[in-house]
């Protein structure tokens, strides 16, 4: 089942585009091994203020690791009783049709609904635009921190009261674009950020490809460079304290899978 999206033909800048910010709770890293959303929230921005939002719990129908809740606050026994994707599905297109899409990390979020829409035979909005602030804030915060979402916010001014849960977290992702848009210099054309965003977002995973490459020649020669309490030093820097992974979540996800 296709599902027409389509983000607006419309010539006013992108900040002033209808916008659906996104973001998802999960119970790991890894939909297509069965990991699941246990929590989604879409904020509307129109014209750059915030218009509308909507989220909701979601029983995964999977055991919650205790780690999961350790970060977000969700327990087991919050997602009892709540609406299965299937249920919510519909309703969440809604919410997503005909605007651009944003989310912190997007590829994540994203892979996530392509997911659990495919489980109840839908698919995401066709031919809609995906906007990354954590792209942008990578390339014009270059060399000021780490990238996590609470701290480029902290940077922009943008205030976030409950991190790692769907709705706060999509809301400050919003307006964290938005501030982005006015301190960075960005293009006003939809158009033209989305190709900017593209080649970015290709020079910052070959600056990870090779950060990996090292990391792997680096073990198996011992020779990685220590830190100043005698772990592996990140070549990456600051901006990546967790490696290639910004999420502490979504860290601590890989460590449990053996893979931090």
């Amino acid at each position: 089942m296709v599902l027409e999206n389509a983000a607006p033909a419309d010539s006013r800048p992108w900040y002033n585009l209808p916008l659906a910010v996104l973001d998802t709770e999960t119970t790991g890293l890894a939909p297509e091994q069965g990991d699941c959303v246990i929590e989604v929230a879409v904020i509307h921005f129109d014209n750059g203020e915030v218009t509308n939002r909507w989220s909701t719990l979601l029983d995964p129908g999977i055991p919650l690791h205790p780690d999961v809740t350790r970060l977000t606050g969700i327990t087991p026994d919050d997602l009892m009783n709540q609406p299965s994707f299937v249920d919510v599905a519909e309703e969440l297109l809604k919410h997503l049709r005909g605007r651009v899409l944003v989310a912190y990390n997007a590829p994540f979020d994203r892979s996530f609904l392509i997911h659990e829409f495919a489980r109840v035979g839908m698919t995401l909005p066709e031919g809609a635009k995906w906007l990354d602030p954590l792209v942008i804030a990578r390339q014009t915060q270059k060399g000021q921190g780490n990238m996590k979402l609470g701290t480029v916010a902290k940077r922009l001014g943008v205030q976030l009261d409950e991190a790692h849960r769907a709705q706060a977290d999509a809301e400050c992702a919003g307006k964290v674009l938005l501030a982005l848009g006015k301190t960075a210099s960005l293009p006003e054309s939809l158009e033209e950020l989305l190709d900017i965003q593209e080649r970015w977002e290709a020079a910052q995973e070959a600056e990870r490809s090779g950060w990996r490459s090292r990391q792997q020649q680096g073990r198996g020669g011992g020779n990685r460079p220590l830190a100043d309490d005698g772990s592996p030093r990140n070549a990456l820097g600051a901006a990546y304290p967790h490696g290639d992974e910004l999420d502490p979540v979504r860290y601590m996800y890989l460590r449990l899978a053996g893979r931090g």
